[in-house]
C-alpha cells in the first residue's frame, strides 16, 4: 500500500483513498512464468438512480460518494436545474439505489426515452440531445499559467490513488490555478466527473477559475460535460478526438491534452495561455510517478 504524504496531500479537499474498503478485493493469479501471483483489483458494482419518483439509470460504478455521483449525474443531464432545491439525497447501500428529491416535481418519461452510449469506458449514457444547451455556454475569459499546469500534473501524477494501486480506472481532478482540490476515481471517466460536477453543485462551488483535469481522452462528452458546467479549461494527459476539439473550439473551451512532464499540446483556446514559466526549467517526469496515459 502507498504511503500517503503530507506535502502531495494537504491541498485536496476530498483525495483518492486506496486503502478504503470495498473499493478494491485481492485476486490471486498466476504471471508469465506461471508463478502465483497476488493483485488487487477494482470492484463494480451498480448504483441505480432515482429523481423523485422516477428510476433515471443503473450506473457501473466502484460505490463511493454515490450521493455526489447522482447528483452530478442528473445536474449534467439537465435533470437537475440550476435552481433547483434539493430537499433529500438518500442512500440506501443494501438496494444500491440513490434517490434524489427535489422541491419541483419532475417528470422526464420521454427524455430517458432517447439514450446515446457515449464513447467513454464502462459504457457512458446520456440523455435527450447531447449538444443541447452549448449554444448559451459563454464561458469566462480566465487566465490560465502554464507554472500551474506544470505544478498540477506532477501534484496530481504523485497523488496514492486507486489508479496507481490497480489500475482499470480513471480519475478527475477539479483544480483551482495550481492546487487540486477534489479528486474523484471510477470505471468511467465519466462518472468521475460526475462526482465533481454532484460535490459543486451541493456545495455551492462555482466553475468560473476551475481547471478540469482528467487521465482519459478528451472526447465530445467529456468536452460537452466540462463546457456545460461553467469551467473554461479541460487538460490531460491524453489525447483528444477530433470532434472533441471542434466543440471545444466552438465554445471557447481551452483543451490541452498530451500533458507529461515539460511538454503539452493546446488544441483550443491558447488565447486563455499565460507562458509564465520556460520549460527548460520544469524535470523530466519520473518513472515512478510515470503513468499510462489512458486505459
Amino acid at each position: 500500500m502507498q504511503s500517503m504524504p503530507d506535502d502531495v496531500l494537504r491541498d485536496y479537499l476530498i483525495a483518492p483513498d486506496p486503502g478504503a474498503p470495498r473499493l478494491t478485493r485481492r485476486v490471486v493469479g498466476t504471471d508469465h512464468t506461471g508463478a502465483e501471483t497476488e493483485i488487487s483489483v477494482v470492484e463494480e458494482r451498480p448504483l441505480t438512480i432515482y429523481l423523485n419518483a422516477q428510476e433515471i439509470v443503473t450506473a457501473m460504478t466502484i460505490g463511493d460518494y454515490p450521493e455526489y455521483l447522482a447528483v452530478g449525474f442528473l445536474r449534467n443531464q439537465g435533470m437537475l436545474l440550476a435552481d433547483d432545491v434539493v430537499t433529500r439525497v438518500e442512500y440506501d447501500d443494501d438496494l444500491e439505489v440513490v434517490v434524489v428529491r427535489t422541491e419541483r416535481q419532475t417528470s422526464y418519461e420521454e427524455k430517458v426515452k432517447k439514450k446515446t452510449r457515449t464513447s467513454g469506458c464502462a459504457v457512458g449514457t446520456v440523455f435527450g440531445d447531447m449538444m443541447e444547451g452549448l449554444d448559451k455556454v459563454v464561458l469566462p475569459r480566465t487566465e490560465l499559467r502554464t507554472s500551474w499546469l506544470y505544478a498540477l500534473a506532477q501534484k496530481i501524477n504523485t497523488t496514492p490513488s486507486l489508479y496507481l494501486e490497480a489500475g482499470a480506472i480513471h480519475g478527475t481532478v477539479l483544480c483551482h490555478e495550481d492546487r487540486p482540490l477534489v479528486y474523484m476515481e471510477d470505471v468511467g471517466r465519466h462518472n468521475a466527473v460526475d462526482k465533481i460536477a454532484g460535490w459543486m453543485f451541493r456545495e455551492g462551488v462555482g466553475p468560473q477559475d476551475k481547471i478540469l483535469y482528467t487521465t482519459g481522452r478528451l472526447t465530445s462528452e467529456m468536452v460537452i460535460k466540462t463546457a456545460l458546467m461553467g469551467i473554461p479549461v479541460l487538460a490531460s494527459r491524453s489525447g483528444f478526438t477530433a470532434w472533441g476539439v471542434e466543440i471545444a473550439r466552438q465554445v471557447g473551451l481551452t483543451c490541452i491534452g498530451r500533458m507529461r512532464g515539460k511538454r503539452f499540446v493546446c488544441l483550443a483556446g491558447e488565447d486563455r495561455l499565460v507562458r509564465d514559466m520556460n520549460p527548460d526549467d520544469v524535470p523530466e517526469e519520473s518513472k515512478k510517478s510515470r503513468r499510462k496515459s489512458a486505459e
